[in-house]
C-alpha cells in the first residue's frame, strides 16, 4: 500500500489560508444577500440623524417595527383614510424612502402644529433627534387627528420635519408592515462619525 504524499509545510499553510478565505467571503456573501442589506441615505428628510450619503446597515427582518426604529420602505401606494374612515389606497411615490416609526399599529397620533409638538396615545413624543419642531400638516389626515394606525400599518416621519415628506402627506399616510425593507441598525460611513 502506498502512502499518499503530504504537501510541503508552506504550500499546506497557504492551501489552508485560502480554504479559509474562500469560506469566509461565502459567509460574508450570505449574510448580505439574506439577512443584512446596505442602503445609503438620500436627501435631507432624517437630518441630523443621518445626512445624505451616509451609508447604512439594516436587517432585513423587520416584520414588527417598533416606534423609535429607523425603517426603509418602498413607498408604492399611499392609504389615507376616506370620509367615512374606511381605508383608501392611492398611488405613492413608487420609491424607498427612509423615515422614523412614529407609531406602530394600534397606537394613535395627534397634533399641535402651532406649538410643533406630536402626540402619540395621548402622551407627548420626547424627539431628542429632530431637527425643527412639526408644525406643518401635508394634507394626508387633514382634519381627522387624532388617527388610530390601522393593523398592519405604521406612521411614519423623517426626523428633519421641514423637509420631510412622510406619513402625513397624502402621497405616503400609512405605511404597510409589508412594504417595509428593513430596518436601520448601524451607520458605517462616513468613518468619522461611525454608529
Amino acid at each position: 500500500m502506498k502512502r499518499k504524499k503530504s504537501l510541503p509545510k508552506p504550500l499546506e499553510t497557504l492551501c489552508g489560508f485560502i480554504e479559509m478565505l474562500l469560506i469566509t467571503l461565502l459567509a460574508v456573501c450570505l449574510v448580505f444577500t439574506y439577512l443584512l442589506r446596505i442602503a445609503e441615505v438620500s436627501g435631507d428628510s432624517m437630518s441630523a440623524t443621518l445626512e445624505s450619503g451616509d451609508k447604512v446597515i439594516m436587517t432585513s427582518f423587520c416584520n414588527n417595527p417598533k416606534q423609535g426604529d429607523i425603517v426603509v420602505f418602498y413607498a408604492s401606494g399611499a392609504v389615507t383614510f376616506d370620509d367615512s374612515g374606511g381605508l383608501v389606497i392611492s398611488v405613492g411615490l413608487r420609491r424607498s424612502l427612509m423615515k422614523r416609526v412614529i407609531a406602530a399599529e394600534g397606537q394613535t397620533v395627534d397634533f399641535d402644529f402651532e406649538r410643533g409638538i406630536v402626540y402619540v396615545d395621548g402622551k407627548e413624543l420626547n424627539e431628542p433627534y429632530i431637527s425643527g419642531l412639526t408644525h406643518s400638516d401635508q394634507g394626508a389626515f387633514t382634519g381627522k387627528y387624532p388617527i388610530k394606525v390601522p393593523e398592519g400599518y405604521v406612521f411614519v416621519m423623517g426626523d428633519n420635519r421641514r423637509a420631510s415628506i412622510d406619513s402625513r402627506a397624502k402621497e405616503i399616510g400609512f405605511v404597510p408592515v409589508d412594504d417595509i425593507i428593513g430596518k436601520v441598525i448601524f451607520r458605517f460611513s462616513p468613518f468619522g462619525i461611525i454608529g
